[in-house]
């Protein structure tokens, strides 16, 4: 997995810079450049592309930078300022033990702590500080207050978990986030299944009622169903003209399938169109992903775990190693080209 995949998909929606930079939701065309152009304090957010679910959040050290993950799927990244030598952040996977608005240490003079989220009882934690471009802190990981204030938002002390990783300690899925949420060895936040992965699969066992999130990848030619965080269902796909490059789409569901819908191979939902980077390829589904196909069964199963609020995110980026090609059905459709 690439380090740039994360934020190639966001800058691919429209790209929030804070800061220097004036904020713009235009689409850019050089993508790596607008990544390589982030400075200290800069971000990029775009939570409605997974608007619901649980957060998961990867802290890399080595890069200076925090991911942010709902419900599986990448919604931002931003810089940071992570502890100084001999104050290192320590590396772990760590749950949020406290959050407060108004915060201030008890062992460091007082000082302000704003948007603080507590990582462990002896001191380190998520908050607005200083970010001079490199590993500053006395151990705690540094945000722009802005960013700290929108991360504060989405987060809970019930469901966020938080992986803080070097380039020594962390597997690379972790070290190197992409478009979904990598694997970690306590289950909780977890990436695509590759065991079998040629093979649909199907386990909808997650215990969130959240509706579920929908990734298509063109270049993977493949599908990921989250549900709270954890993929239950991943299946290769069909997709027609997969070389054409369409950007990023991303849609809500509007109306729960019927049962004569869920019984059909060629549902026509409705949707509506929460972003699209490039409008000429269309504002539904079908438009953006011409003849696309899929297993019978995995269709079946897919359908039937939609709900109102359901996102299916649409990107050209590849999301794991390989890319592949399969025969099937035609999955998801649309009546109508609401965008409200």
């Amino acid at each position: 997995m690439k380090t740039l995949l994360l934020p190639l998909l966001l800058a691919g929606l429209g790209v929030n810079l804070a800061q220097a930079v004036p904020q713009t939701h235009t689409p850019l065309t050089d993508l790596p450049a607008a990544v390589a152009a982030l400075k200290p304090g800069q971000y990029l957010w775009y939570p409605q592309i997974s608007p619901n679910g649980p957060v998961t959040l990867v802290v890399s050290l080595t890069e200076q930078r925090v991911y942010v993950y709902r419900n599986g799927i990448a919604i931002g990244v931003a810089t940071v300022s992570s502890g100084r030598k001999g104050k290192e952040t320590p590396t772990g996977v760590f749950t949020i033990l406290q959050k407060q608005v108004d915060h201030h240490s008890t062992l460091y003079n007082d000082a302000a702590m704003p948007y603080m989220e507590r990582l462990t009882w002896d001191g380190v934690a998520l908050h607005a500080g200083g970010l001079p471009g490199y590993p500053s802190s006395h151990g705690c990981v540094h945000l722009s207050l802005d960013f700290a204030r929108k991360l504060y938002d989405v987060t809970s002390t019930a469901t966020t978990t938080v992986i803080i990783s070097d380039a020594k300690s962390a597997p690379v899925d972790v070290n190197h986030p992409g478009l979904l949420a990598p694997m970690v060895s306590d289950g909780r936040p977890q990436g695509p299944n590759e065991d079998g992965e040629d093979l649909p699969h199907w386990s909808d066992t997650a215990e969130s009622q959240e509706p579920p999130t929908v990734l298509v990848s063109r270049a993977d030619r493949r599908i990921y169903v989250y549900r709270g965080g954890i993929e239950i269902g991943t299946a290769k796909v069909g997709i027609s003209r997969p070389e054409e490059k369409s950007g990023v789409a991303a849609f809500s569901l509007l109306e729960k399938p019927t049962a004569n819908q869920i019984d059909s191979n060629q549902p026509k939902l409705r949707w509506s169109a929460i972003q699209v980077s490039d409008p000429k390829e269309g504002l539904t589904p079908a438009e953006q992903l011409g003849k696309f196909s899929v297993d019978r069964q995995f269709l079946h199963n897919l359908l039937a775990s939609l709900q109102v609020g359901s996102t299916l995110v649409i990107t050209d980026l590849s999301s794991t190693r390989e890319t592949r090609s399969a025969p099937g059905f035609r999955v998801i459709d649309a009546d109508n080209r609401q965008t409200d």
